[in-house]
């Protein structure tokens, strides 16, 4: 039996720096493993010898967020992927979470890691994924391309996002602000958290979910996709999250490839985990988007879609 004691259970380490910014990405899943800015943790670490907690830092591909027993239907066939959320009956998360990613490039400064999508039951396409890391003055730039690379005329349903749980500073979400410039937001089952109806953030329980001016999270629990996104400019949507310290980060993407974001603000049962950083996931689609439609990407074979978004100190 080979063995390979030496390399950590995360995979291989890639560190980046930029100014007093430093990331460090893992191979598998190409998993965003830390960013710091000035030695403070702008997103939820986790440890090179640790099996990835949460899905931190992964990337969401070929769909974010849940699928419904796993079942959809596309181009007239019934498909059925594995569940993997098993108190939930879904399947949460797309493909590409546990691979191992391989390296194509890498400067001090920024890198890139590939993976493919085999055709499998369920997900008969085949699709390449790159996520592309950089780090400037501005903060990370991440990126996630996916092509269809199948032989034939089939096109491939997509969608895709991050899963990075920022981090504003000292303590834990209660006592952070968020400023989310999303007016509506997609109600959900409560023991499936699977979608029901799109409602006004206003209106929703007397504006418990309405972030739209800057408010203390307080102990506001969220686990929802949001849309009705407003841009700034150049079509970029921004949320940003402050301590009371006034240290803070944001995320930045565009609102026209990623109209959605999933806000979750960690509630766990184990206490050094509950509301220790907030997930911020610009995704291209919504929950169970392979069963509504809504926003699905519809991959044609030599098609590539590109999504991307900028974390930064505050």
């Amino acid at each position: 039996m080979l063995s390979n004691s030496t390399r950590p259970i995360s995979g291989t380490q890639t560190v980046l720096r930029s100014g007093e910014y430093q990331a460090v990405i893992a191979s598998v899943g190409a998993s965003l493993r830390s960013l710091t800015f000035a030695g403070r943790n702008l997103v939820v670490p986790f440890e090179a010898d640790e099996i990835r907690p949460g899905y931190r830092g992964s990337n969401l591909a070929p769909w974010p967020n849940r699928i419904a027993d796993g079942a959809y239907t596309f181009g007239g066939q019934l498909h059925q992927v594995p569940v993997n959320e098993i108190d939930r009956l879904t399947a949460l998360h797309g493909l590409v979470i546990w691979n191992e990613w391989e390296l194509l490039e890498q400067t001090p400064q920024s890198a890139s890691f590939g993976a493919v999508i085999e055709p499998q039951e369920g997900y008969p396409h085949r699709l390449a994924i790159d996520a592309a890391y950089t780090l400037s003055e501005q903060g990370l730039t991440w990126r996630i391309s996916a092509a269809n690379i199948s032989d034939g005329t089939a096109a491939a349903p997509y969608g895709v996002g991050p899963h990075p749980y920022l981090v504003a500073g000292n303590g834990t979400v209660d006592g952070w602000t968020l400023e989310l410039p999303a007016a509506q937001i997609l109600s959900v089952t409560p023991d499936r958290l699977l979608p029901t109806t799109l409602d006004g953030v206003a209106t929703l329980r007397e504006g418990y979910f309405d972030f739209r001016e800057a408010r203390e999270l307080g102990s506001t629990e969220i686990d929802h996709a949001y849309t009705g996104l407003q841009a700034t400019r150049n079509d970029d949507v921004e949320v940003r999250v402050l301590s009371p310290e006034g240290t803070g980060v944001l995320m930045r993407w565009h609102g026209a490839v990623l109209p959605w974001v999933q806000i979750h603000t960690a509630d766990r049962p184990e206490p050094t985990l509950n509301r220790i950083g907030l997930a911020v996931e610009p995704m291209s689609c919504p929950p169970d988007a392979f069963n509504s439609g809504t926003d699905l990407i519809s991959l044609a074979p030599g098609e590539r879609h590109d999504a991307e978004w900028l974390i930064a100190a505050l």
